[in-house]
């Protein structure tokens, strides 16, 4: 039989209300530099791309002469020249972030493992525990 107030409402479980932590959460780098090394690929081939997107319109003024649409054709290619340049500014600044990210971490885990060391368990003073 159900108790008149009902079963507990989710609004009202606190998140840490569980038994505390077994101490296994671990920081790894990996994510933060495979997100860097796609950051830096990223940059490399939009780069590329936007090389490739140049010279295939080199020489468009004297080639087409004449035609209407150059002018358009232009104003399109300066458009994506400074969309593909703003992402691989954009990757070249993330790299080197998402780098330190994964450098800090390991540091900052390392020195609150080493700061905590202190409380775990600590030997008695004499084989007796005294």
């Amino acid at each position: 039989m159900l108790d008149l107030a009902g079963p507990p409402s989710p609004a009202m479980a606190l998140a840490s209300a569980t038994p505390g932590g077994g101490g296994d959460l671990r920081h790894t780098p990996k994510p933060w530099n495979d997100a860097a090394a796609a950051a830096h690929s990223l940059r490399t081939d939009t780069d590329t791309a936007k090389g490739t997107l140049t010279s295939a319109h080199a020489g468009i003024d004297t080639e087409t002469e004449g035609l209407l649409s150059v002018a358009a054709l232009k104003t399109v290619l300066t458009s994506w020249e400074e969309r593909l340049a703003a992402v691989r500014d954009e990757c070249a600044s993330l790299e080197p972030a998402l780098r330190a990210v994964a450098r800090t971490m390991g540091s900052t885990d390392h020195g609150v493992k080493s700061s905590l060391t202190r409380y775990a368990d600590p030997a008695p003073a004499d084989p007796k525990g005294r």
